[in-house]
Order: C-alpha cells, then structure tokens, then sequence
C-alpha cells in the first residue's frame, strides 16, 4: 500500500495510521508544516529572529557568477561579495541551535573555481565561527560502464564551450555546525551494501544490510518540458536533495529549518515531504515568493 519511494519517518507514520483507520487511499498524508514565507531581504528578515530558535538551515545564495536573477545583481567584486556572505553568516550562526545544522549549496565556474573555498574559509574564520564538518560533493551528471562494458551517462549538465575547461557536473554541499560535534543519522540516507558478507563482517552493522551513504550524492535534476512552468528559476537544487539534508540531520530533531534564499521554494517542499513542524523562508523576489507559495498547498 505504500509507494516504493523512500519515505520520511513521519510521512511513513502518517500513512500508515491512515490504513490502519480504513483510508482506502494510495496517498501519502504527512503532517501539515506550518510555513512562514516572508518578501524580505534575508538579512533583515533573520536580525528579528530569537536567538537560536532554529534546528536546521537548508539553503543556496547567488554564487556571484554573473546569473540572470530578476531582483539581484549577482556579479559584485570578491571582496564585497565575501562581506555580504558574512552578513547573513552571521545571522544563520545567531540563530542556529547549538545541536543544529546548517547545509550550504554553493557552485562555481571552471574559470572561477576557488569561489566556494574562499566562503568556506570566511564562514570558519574567527568571525565567522562555523565548523565545517561534512563536505558533500552533489553529483549532477555521470557517465559509467554498465556490466556489458556500455557507457551510460546518467543526469543533467550545461555544457561548456571550451577548449580549456571541462563540463561542470558537480557543486559542493557545505555542512557546518557550531561545534563540529553534531550526530548526524547517516542511515536515514543510507544504501544497501554491494557485498552482503560485510554485513556479518562490521559489528556496527547489528546485522543491519545498510551503510553509510558518503559524502557524494548523485541528485540528478528531473528532466522537464518546459522550464517557464516547471523551473522558474535560474539556479535551483532538486528537492531531493533538500530532503536528504533533512533526513541526515535527523527528522526528529527539526522543530523549525530555515531557508534565507528560498527561491522558488524547494527546500520548503523537502519540509514538507518530511514532516517539518515550521518553516521559514526569505525571498526578495515577489514572482519566485509566489510560486513557492503555489508548490506547497
């Protein structure tokens, strides 16, 4: 009765009290999120939240890279850039629980491939005050041998017209806690073991056929008709990949999760799916606020 996706804990409770009291129906039921989504710069927005009042942020600001966005200039110089990654920091680290986590997506370009690093470095200085404790490399596209030795490409990538750079097919997920001692439940996105000896092999285990997933993630985006109606947007993460970000954290342990730069809103729909009590979300554009607002009712 249940679909064969994998399901946050709370959507599979749901579903299943919903059989359990004679609901015939194949849908899945979770628990209603309470969603805060202001027209607000993220900075402003955050300085009126109490002091750590959230349990996770997910999230992915401009990369500076030049991006068509309608109400942001996304090409300022390197050091403005940095001053602006540290202002809403800032306001992430005051608000952050001392037991949460905060996921940064961030890309670059071929030409410019030390953009990511040179945040990281800001957000773990003195100032800054992060600890990065997961780097996670989101897998976009890939090309493998099948077991008849074909090549297959898997996923979705923008090409590039060069003679010197190879197609970007990855960007970086950044995990950064206040201590760098955060537990994580790394089998929420676990994956079965390929050699079923190692089951009985690993005393961690407990006899369990499910491994730690590791830090590189292949989220391919879905493939669509038009991206006018589908994807609205010119930089966005899957949903999946929210939603992995909620489930390592732990669902549990998510009373409120953050999202400063929600865009089309994703990361609300990863809330969503997995049962978050409240969300919040920041956005300066008025057309990507509401169609966030129409992918969550």
């Amino acid at each position: 009765m249940l679909q064969a996706r994998s399901l946050c804990s709370r959507e599979l409770e749901c579903s299943v009290n919903f059989w359990l009291y004679g609901v015939r129906s194949h849908a899945i039921f979770p628990p209603v999120t309470k969603f805060d989504l202001r027209s607000e710069d993220c900075v402003q927005g955050m300085s009126r939240l109490t002091n750590e009042s959230v349990d996770l942020v997910v999230t992915s600001p401009p990369y500076n890279l030049g991006i068509d966005y309608r109400q942001y200039a996304d090409r300022q110089d390197r050091q403005s850039y940095l001053n602006w990654c540290a202002k809403w920091s800032t306001q992430i680290r005051r608000i952050l629980r001392a037991n949460g986590s905060f996921f940064l997506n961030v890309g670059s370009a071929p030409s410019n491939p030390m953009l990511p690093h040179q945040i990281v470095i800001e957000l773990t200085s003195a100032s800054g005050g992060f600890f990065l404790q997961n780097t996670i490399h989101w897998i976009k596209s890939i090309a493998v041998e099948d077991r008849e030795g074909d090549l297959k490409s898997h996923g979705h990538f923008k090409p590039i017209n060069s003679k010197r750079f190879l197609n970007d097919c990855h960007e970086w997920v950044f995990h950064f806690t206040k201590t760098g001692r955060v537990e994580l439940d790394r089998l929420a996105i676990g994956v079965p073991y390929q050699d079923k000896s190692n089951i009985a092999r690993w005393s961690h285990t407990r006899g369990s056929d499910l491994r730690c997933r590791g830090n590189t993630w292949f989220i391919p985006y879905e493939t669509i008709q038009s991206r006018e109606k589908e994807r609205p947007h010119p930089a966005t993460f899957p949903v999946q990949l929210a939603e992995w970000c909620v489930k390592l954290h732990g669902v549990s342990r998510v009373r409120t999760m953050l999202d400063p730069f929600l865009g089309i809103g994703n990361s609300a729909v990863a809330a969503q799916r997995c049962g978050v009590k409240k969300f919040i979300g920041f956005e300066i554009d008025e057309a990507y606020l509401a169609e966030a607002k129409r992918r969550i009712e």
